[in-house]
């Protein structure tokens, strides 16, 4: 093979034990920072957001959310939803 400029993932986290899947995490930052471009489609928003520079949620097929992985970690909505942090506001 040449040397390619992007690489497409998909699931890379499902299956394996979880010390592999830091390491899968691990090597696919590297192949960015080498300069590659990867496209991740991955369930696993925590790992994914930690690794890059946009994201994109989906559901049902659209969009609903799009943004730097730091927005989309901040984003409460993403935050309630994939990274099971609770809600900032309360009830009154």
């Amino acid at each position: 093979m040449a040397t390619p400029r992007l690489l497409l993932i998909d699931e890379p986290s499902f299956g394996p034990v979880p010390l592999l899947v830091r390491r899968i995490f691990e090597v696919i930052k590297e192949i960015h920072e080498k300069g590659n471009t990867v496209l991740l489609v991955e369930q696993n928003a925590r790992l994914s957001l930690k690794i890059a520079d946009r994201g994109y949620v989906l559901g049902t097929g659209e969009i609903v959310v799009a943004g730097s992985a730091q927005d989309l970690q901040s984003n409460e909505m993403v935050q309630m939803a994939y990274l099971g942090v609770k809600s900032r506001t309360r009830e009154r």
